[in-house]
């Protein structure tokens, strides 16, 4: 029993994260075009979010399941050693999963994936999509790892 709710806080971690960090991009998009002069309506800004959230799962997805897996486990590990900082343990770890991510790419690959997180705030961002699986994860796994 204690895996599997190891395993489903893992999964809700992954989907929070994506489900933010899907609309962090939509929304960083957004500020793009109303800096050129565009009008935007709330409807034009949720159909935006819909769309990302529905066309960004075969990539982005994946990719955030990997960091997390790696993040999650690092993490469960630091905190054995100082148990009381275990919120702090899992947030931490979602947010630097993220934007380890964006930095890795850059790196690598020399290339930003996701336009909005060219800068501070977007990428500030998706450290906080991380952040809010860490602590869905903290959350949801409370009671099975004490």
């Amino acid at each position: 029993m204690k895996a599997i709710n190891l395993f489903l806080g893992y999964l809700a971690a992954v989907i929070v994260t994506y489900l933010l960090g899907a609309t962090f991009i939509s929304q960083g998009n957004i500020a793009a075009v109303v800096e050129m002069g565009f009008e935007i309506t709330a409807s034009h800004r949720v159909d935006a979010v819909i769309h990302d959230i529905s066309s960004m799962y075969q990539i982005y997805l994946p990719v955030i399941a990997v960091a997390l897996i790696i993040a999650i486990p690092v993490a469960s590990r630091i905190i054995r050693l100082v148990p009381n900082m275990r919120l702090i343990g899992y947030l931490s770890a979602g947010f630097v999963a993220m934007i380890a991510i964006h930095l890795t790419l850059k790196a690598v690959l020399g290339l930003t994936g996701i336009a909005p997180t060219r800068d501070i705030v977007g990428l500030l961002a998706q450290g906080v999509a991380g952040a809010a699986g860490g602590y869905m994860y903290h959350w949801l796994t409370q009671k099975t790892e004490a």
